[in-house]
């Protein structure tokens, strides 16, 4: 096996484009921004499209600028940097494999080159492929998955490390399916029980330096994640409506837990998950 097992884009249709998506996800910002993040440069990976778009759209109206790393979704990417631009921010879109450890030194180096600083890392990115039995995960899927989901993280936030000073956030993607598992899903909630894991451990050992670390542990997103290959085609009508609020959400929803544990109005707050998921009782 190569060190990086490139993406896995033929074997099913993911990561996928929004811009195919029906209905499209609701990204827009709910309320004016109050300058939140004003001054601010955040890196948000997976930036494209679903809560990653919404958390840019979000984070632009509060004021930070914002480079967006994605995968091949160049007119995803396009659209999502206009959407910042037209709240008056700047923004940069940069493309590549978020699995291997070169690229995402590259991207840290550019968006601190070309936006001036970092404060805020949003590891948002991730990869789903579901399989209803354990022996038909590959070796290549389960090494893609983990690369995606969990090493893009370590990459990540060992390139950005000496960038982030004191106020700085980090702000890391779980699931539910973290929680409650997931039996077509026994790689993708793997990985996520590790970013959990991951986020509770380098918020000890960054505390002391005035960098916070938290997570959002989102439910069932309408994002392009599962219609284009992270669930089975069948499933996808009733995606959500197991939940207590009986539909799945949107991005819009779960974008103001990214700002919250972003500014200070979460200063008392590290190691910690948000839920915003239908109302899925979890513990943690």
């Amino acid at each position: 096996m190569p060190d990086v097992i490139e993406p896995m884009i033929h074997e099913d249709e993911q990561p996928g484009h929004e811009s195919e998506l029906e209905p499209k996800p609701d990204w827009e910002p709910r309320y004016d921004g109050s300058d939140r993040l004003k001054g601010k440069v955040a890196l948000i990976t997976g930036a494209d499209s679903g809560i990653g778009r919404a958390v840019a759209a979000l984070f632009a109206r509060e004021g930070a600028d914002i480079a967006i790393l994605y995968l091949c979704e160049h007119d995803d990417a396009e659209k999502t940097k206009q959407i910042v631009e037209k709240e008056g921010r700047k923004a940069i879109a940069i493309a590549g494999d978020l699995g291997d450890k070169s690229f995402c030194e590259r991207a840290v180096a550019q968006t601190v080159q070309q936006l001036g600083r970092l404060d805020i890392l949003v590891n948002n990115a991730g990869e789903q492929h579901w399989e209803k039995d354990i022996r038909d995960i590959s070796e290549e899927q389960l090494r893609r998955t983990f690369q995606t989901n969990i090493f893009s993280m370590f990459y990540l936030t060992q390139a950005a490390r000496p960038h982030l000073k004191e106020g700085a956030a980090i702000i890391n993607c779980t699931s539910v399916t973290m929680y409650k598992g997931s039996e077509l899903l026994l790689d993708y909630s793997a990985t996520k029980g590790a970013i959990t894991a991951f986020t509770r451990s380098l918020s000890q050992a960054l505390v002391e330096d005035g960098i916070r670390v938290n997570a959002v542990a989102p439910g069932p997103i309408w994002t392009p994640l599962n219609p284009f290959g992270g669930q089975p085609k069948e499933k996808i009508p009733e995606f959500g409506k197991d939940t207590p609020m009986g539909r799945a959400g949107q991005p819009n929803e779960v974008a103001p837990s990214f700002l919250f544990l972003a500014c200070e109005d979460s200063s008392y707050m590290t190691g910690q998950t948000l839920h915003p998921n239908g109302g899925v009782v979890v513990n943690g």
